[in-house]
């Protein structure tokens, strides 16, 4: 069986030569974009179907597909991220880690965001000071429980 990492490989391959986007491969998985690519990074898996449109999209083979079938082990490096743009974004979540606890707690109570019932977009926002990103988390509210 093809392990996680040889599947991206294969899929980042496959990317480069064809020379299209992560939302063209997403739109032949039938799927959104980040979870796709989330997918296609070894984070996520997909189905049979979405996986076979994937890898025919990018003339990849059945293991391929098998692969990206498979659940992941969602695991990462502890340490502080190097990559500028990954750490950009460890560094809010540490700089405004806190006071997004704070305000989630205040508005909806003691509990956390979902990160399974989840979704994410990215969004390209033209600005004449130079353009912005924009990323929106969007996670159910998981109340803690009393036993």
């Amino acid at each position: 069986m093809m392990t996680k990492i040889e599947m991206t490989e294969s899929i980042l391959k496959a990317k480069f030569a064809k020379g299209c986007s992560w939302a063209e491969i997403a739109a032949a998985a039938g799927l959104h974009e980040v979870y796709v690519t989330s997918a296609c990074l070894g984070m996520n898996h997909l189905d049979a179907t979405a996986a076979a449109g994937l890898c025919s999209f990018l003339g990849l083979d059945e293991s391929v597909a098998k692969a990206l079938e498979a659940f992941p082990h969602k695991s990462w490096d502890k340490t502080i991220p190097t990559d500028p743009l990954i750490y950009r974004f460890y560094e809010a979540v540490n700089v405004y880690g806190e006071t997004m606890k704070e305000l989630i707690h205040e508005k909806f109570g003691d509990g956390i965001m979902s990160a399974i019932d989840f979704t994410m977009d990215i969004e390209k926002v033209p600005d004449p000071k130079g353009d912005r990103v924009k990323v929106t988390w969007n996670g159910k509210f998981l109340p803690y429980k009393s036993w």
